[in-house]
């Protein structure tokens, strides 16, 4: 009897999934499994500009006996996807810490950094640098070649056009001091002749901001494994090699011209306070001493206790 009532059942009635969100029914589906898969799979895929996707709302699924009642699949999922939110992400070029355009990859950000700096080397210390920018809205961003164009012509090439003036004007004033002056600004810079460590990524930028910190960070983060070694990027006097707080243990060393170079979070010192280094010395060890979420170099340089940025230099 309870056979036949079942098989009755099985061909008046269709089993489908009622679908709620947040406790309002949206339609029915004939596969929940079906739909979670196309959402999972819309949240994951990767596209340029979007940072992450998120389900905002609690989405049901109830199995019912129904008649008169067909799927609206597409309905469905059109209704779940409303729910979904985009956080988008670009890479905004920054001169003088100020974002002048925005490009879609990580890659083209640091290659127009790099381009650049190798381009104006001669002609002007570029503040120059990358920032990661999420945003609810979609940002427009623009091809590299666009993107240097633009950054050469209103920023950078008024400023090489600014410089060349006012040396104009200091040559038809002082012709012969001049020449001495502009070797006592040439050597006023310190000169960093290697990198602290072998590769390295950058995992912080200088300014970034985090929930890990309180204020803008003050110098370059650049991850690789707990005992690699850290080399003193250019020479000088070490003042400071120990604990220090949120630094973990860390080493100081003064440069010329008023420069000194941080190396923080190490697991090992191999210098002392007082001991004078050349570029490429080994120092230190890669750790994670201090406030650190992973084993990393944090490399700081500061001129008359100002922080300046390290990619400026390296």
């Amino acid at each position: 009897m309870l056979l036949i009532l079942f098989t009755v059942i099985l061909i008046r009635y269709n089993i489908l999934f009622k679908v709620t969100i947040n406790g309002e029914a949206i339609g029915y589906v004939t596969n929940k499994y079906e739909i979670e898969e196309e959402i999972n799979n819309y949240i994951e895929s990767e596209e340029e500009g979007v940072a992450f996707r998120n389900l905002e709302v609690e989405t049901e699924y109830e199995p019912k006996f129904v008649s008169n009642q067909s799927s609206n699949k597409e309905e469905v999922l059109e209704k779940i996807k409303e729910n979904i939110s985009t956080t988008y992400t670009a890479y905004g070029i920054t001169i003088d810490d100020e974002i002048k355009t925005y490009v879609g990859t990580e890659e083209e950000a640091d290659k127009i950094v790099a381009d650049l700096q190798d381009e104006y080397k001669d002609k002007l210390a570029l503040n120059i640098g990358v920032k990661q920018i999420f945003e609810k809205e979609k940002i427009d961003t623009v091809e590299e070649t666009v993107a240097i164009s633009k950054l050469k012509t209103e920023n950078i090439d008024v400023k090489v056009a600014q410089i060349e003036e006012e040396a104009k004007k200091a040559e038809e004033a002082k012709k012969a001091e001049e020449s001495s002056n502009k070797t006592t600004t040439t050597n006023n810079k310190v000169v960093v002749a290697v990198r602290p460590i072998s590769g390295g990524k950058i995992t912080s930028r200088f300014g970034e901001r985090s929930s890990v910190r309180s204020s803008a960070h003050t110098g370059l983060d650049l991850a690789a494994p707990t005992g690699t070694t850290i080399k003193a990027a250019a020479s000088g006097k070490v003042i400071f090699a120990g604990y220090k707080g949120s630094y973990g243990y860390m080493i100081k060393i003064e440069c010329d011209n008023g420069y000194e170079m941080w190396y923080a979070h190490c697991s090992k010192l191999y210098v002392k306070k007082g001991q004078k280094v050349s570029a490429g010395t080994k120092i230190a060890a890669v750790g994670s001493t201090g406030n650190s979420t992973g084993p990393h170099l944090h490399f700081e340089i500061r001129k008359n206790g100002k922080t300046l940025n390290p990619q400026n230099y390296l």
